[in-house]
């Protein structure tokens, strides 16, 4: 993106919560930006901190370090009246449409909640003007067919439409997207989905879109950037087309070796990176070092396992965390064409 400031910047964010085990650190030093328009797709395992991430970026917890910058101005240093803006301008679409529409009220009164409260309609017949408007917008129709139901009388399909709807009564500039697609069938996920690009270039909103999924990320992130995330760390970004056409680090590779293809055959005959294990570590007892070493085919004895690797730019937009892959490129290499570690010649320094 070319914008000189963006519209959001996460700075250094880490997020610690005190369990009864200890203490752990579901994020840790997380960075990145959201420009105007932009699509920034968080992926990653159960458990890697994309919520959290999404959480601290809507001013819904605070981080224990770092700074959620909103047009410039760290939010917990707003007045009061300017949080209030920010919180306006930043909505979530969270992943359980049933849990998060209130069962007691119509469609209807969910969406003129906020019009009437924020005053952004003059009377209650705007508001239903506005309503309608909106329902249309995120393709409910006939609109009066939806006005006037209950969440339960509605499809999940159309419940996470109207938490689109929702989502845009207070004309927002950024809308975090908490796997909003992850509970309704493949059908109703691509409808859904394109639904969300229609708004995205008619509206210019900017998305943080939350998924474990890279196959939605490669349907609805294609003009965007992806941010992969492992166990509370950010291990890989980069555009979305060249992310998934040339993964890097190992666990981005095993992911994007994931994505089913059309032609089974090509399915079948995918490389498949052999992990050392499927164990994703305890949040408790994180492993030193690269937190991935225990399962990466590629670690090196007395460097991946003593050394966290920093995020690294290594050219054309990308950054990756991985000894073994930024080695391999600063020496000629693509960071693809890596062997096990029997046959690795990489100096063991640390």
């Amino acid at each position: 993106m070319s914008q000189a400031q963006p519209v959001m910047s996460l700075q250094r964010l880490t997020k610690e919560f005190e369990t009864k085990g200890g203490q752990i650190t579901a994020v840790d030093d997380v960075s990145f930006d959201l420009y105007k328009g932009d699509i920034l797709c968080l992926v990653g395992e159960s458990g890697s901190g994309k919520t959290t991430v999404a959480r601290m970026a809507a001013g819904m917890i605070d981080p224990t370090r770092g700074k959620v910058l909103f047009d410039g101005k760290d939010i917990h240093a707003m007045s009061r009246d300017e949080f209030g803006a920010y919180r306006r301008a930043v909505q979530i679409i969270h992943q359980d449409p049933y849990a998060s529409l209130n069962p007691i009220h119509t469609i209807g009164d969910t969406l003129r909640a906020p019009l009437l409260k924020h005053k952004l309609v003059k009377n209650r017949a705007d508001a239903t003007r506005r309503v309608e408007e909106l329902l249309d917008l995120v393709d409910c129709r006939p609109v009066e067919n939806f006005i006037n139901k209950y969440p339960h009388q509605l499809s999940g399909g159309q419940r996470q439409r109207i938490s689109i709807a929702r989502a845009l009564t207070l004309n927002p500039r950024v809308i975090i997207a908490d796997e909003s697609v992850s509970m309704v069938d493949v059908s109703t996920r691509v409808s859904l989905l394109n639904t969300m690009l229609k708004l995205r270039n008619e509206l210019d909103v900017t998305f943080l879109f939350i998924t474990h999924d890279l196959a939605v990320v490669k349907y609805f992130g294609w003009e965007g950037r992806i941010g992969v995330m492992y166990v509370g760390k950010l291990i890989e970004r980069g555009a979305t087309p060249k992310l998934i056409s040339r993964p890097l680090h190992p666990y981005t590779r095993a992911l994007a070796e994931a994505i089913p293809e059309a032609d089974p055959d090509l399915t079948r005959s995918k490389e498949k990176l052999q992990l050392r294990s499927l164990d994703i570590p305890n949040l408790n007892a994180l492993p030193s070092g690269c937190v991935f070493h225990p399962r990466c085919p590629y670690w090196v004895e007395g460097l991946c396992d003593v050394v966290e690797p920093p995020l690294v730019d290594v050219g054309d937009g990308r950054d990756v965390a991985c000894h073994v892959v930024v080695r391999n490129i600063e020496a000629g290499g693509d960071g693809r064409n890596l062997q096990t570690t029997d046959h690795l010649a990489i100096e063991k320094t640390h």
